[in-house]
């Protein structure tokens, strides 16, 4: 145990770094700004390696921006006249002074002074990338999915129990207030919806967003660069979601993020998966491009039924979840516009208001006059259910979206937190999504064992 007034013996920040994960919450730690200048180094900042800075590896940088205490001292991207030199110099201008690599195991060889690494590569990159990072004793934040074979996100998971390193996978709700709320507070706690028996999900995007990235003429990679490592052109490159061997599509990709919920808002993982899709638009792809999928889920209460469809053509109502019970309907999304519950007309207002005064919920209900309908077409079909009354969630997110699930990271680095997703975590739901694309392929119903979830 460190010594309070840390005067008599300094432990080295490196080694201290390293053992932290293992020493219980409750050190005090006093982070710096990042941007302040090398000499002001404190000894509780993390060194970090952003490999893969691509579109996903930028974002994650720029959530880390605004986490004290987080020092980037090496970039690696083999798109070295655009992604990695772009980074590269961003960084140099909050006064990160880095490196810069094409081949990881360079920067693993040099950079000596590394405590964690943000992997955010393409999918068939993660395991191996994710492995060699963590036997070189680096703490890993890697990117969902975990891998886009299972046998890959097993053997990160493996890797993670041998080294004793943290592995966080970037299924970013489960570090989000909104949704931690949702979880703790109105499903568990207040059990708002009742017995909970269907969900819905979706990720639609148009066609705009869906179409080839393209890439600057003056800034190819060399095709000797692409092909050693795994890809057969700079539009596969750039492409790599859409196409077996690199990605997983769109159901991988999207679907991901939000299937990830169903389990972890029902604490349980799925019994069967039946899936269709195809590729029904974008011709010349390998993967399905609009995917509809129905999961059975056994609880203790009973069966629960989920359906999830991403599509590429349209983009309406977006991307969001819907949990169903008897009792009422939550309706949550990664978009802060997004949030409300909805009480059953059968439920009596005071059982909810309670959990208002509680602070679990926001009354917006609205209470009017009743006006006499002005003729009969305004009066209700006897099959129909008047609007339930809503509420909205009490809890904001005022943060990019993935840095909350980074500072849980960083936390668990220093010793103040638990991972919220943890390579098991993401390795259940890589088992959950991966198996849709096979379920579409089988054109049948398949099942989930007990023993598919689990290392």
């Amino acid at each position: 145990m460190m010594n309070k007034k840390r005067t008599e013996q300094r432990i080295d920040r490196r080694n201290f770094l390293r053992s932290s994960a293992e020493v219980a919450a409750g050190l005090a730690f006093s982070p710096m700004v990042i941007s302040q200048a090398a000499d002001t180094k404190k000894e509780d900042d993390i060194n970090v390696a952003l490999l893969g800075a691509g579109a996903q590896g930028q974002v994650l940088l720029t959530a880390c921006l605004k986490i004290p205490g987080v020092r980037f001292k090496a970039v690696c991207d083999i798109w070295q006249a655009y992604n990695q030199g772009k980074v590269s110099r961003t960084l140099a201008r909050f006064g990160h002074e880095n490196n810069a690599y094409v081949d990881y195991q360079e920067m693993l060889d040099k950079e000596k002074d590394l405590d964690a690494v943000l992997i955010a590569t393409p999918d068939f990159w993660h395991a191996e990338h994710t492995i060699a990072c963590l036997k070189a004793g680096l703490h890993v934040y890697c990117e969902k999915e975990m891998s886009n074979t299972l046998e890959g996100a097993r053997k990160m998971v493996e890797a993670a129990r041998q080294t004793g390193k943290l592995l966080q996978i970037g299924h970013q709700r489960r570090s989000n207030p909104r949704y931690i709320h949702c979880y703790e507070k109105l499903i568990k706690d207040a059990k708002l919806l009742g017995r909970i028996t269907t969900i819905n999900g979706q990720w639609n995007r148009g066609k705009a967003a869906c179409e080839d990235i393209g890439f600057p003429k003056t800034a190819v990679i060399e095709q000797a660069t692409l092909e050693k490592y795994g890809f057969k052109s700079m539009q596969r490159f750039r492409n790599w979601r859409w196409y077996k061997g690199l990605g997983g599509g769109p159901i991988v990709d999207l679907g991901s993020h939000q299937i990830d919920i169903y389990s972890w808002f029902l604490d349980t993982k799925p019994t069967t998966v039946l899936a269709s899709g195809g590729i029904d638009y974008w011709q010349g792809r390998d993967w399905y491009d609009h995917v509809m999928a129905i999961f059975e889920y056994q609880t203790k209460d009973g069966t629960v039924r989920a359906f999830y469809q991403t599509i590429t053509t349209n983009s309406g109502q977006g991307y969001f979840e819907t949990f169903m019970g008897d009792e009422g309907t939550l309706l949550i999304s990664e978009a802060a516009g997004r949030g409300t519950a909805y009480r059953e007309a059968h439920v009596p207002p005071e059982n909810w208001e309670r959990w208002v005064k509680l602070g679990f919920l926001k009354d917006t209900t609205v209470k009017k006059e009743e006006e006499k309908p002005a003729d009969t077409s305004a009066v209700l079909d006897v099959r129909e259910s008047p609007v339930p009354p809503s509420y909205d969630l009490p809890v904001a997110m005022d943060k990019p979206y993935h840095q909350p699930h980074l500072e849980n990271f960083f936390d668990a680095i220093r010793g103040k937190a638990q991972l919220n997703c943890p390579a098991e975590v993401g390795y259940e739901t890589a088992v959950t999504v991966l198996k849709v694309n096979e379920a579409i392929e089988a054109s049948r119903k398949l099942e989930f064992k007990p023993d598919e979830f689990k290392v």
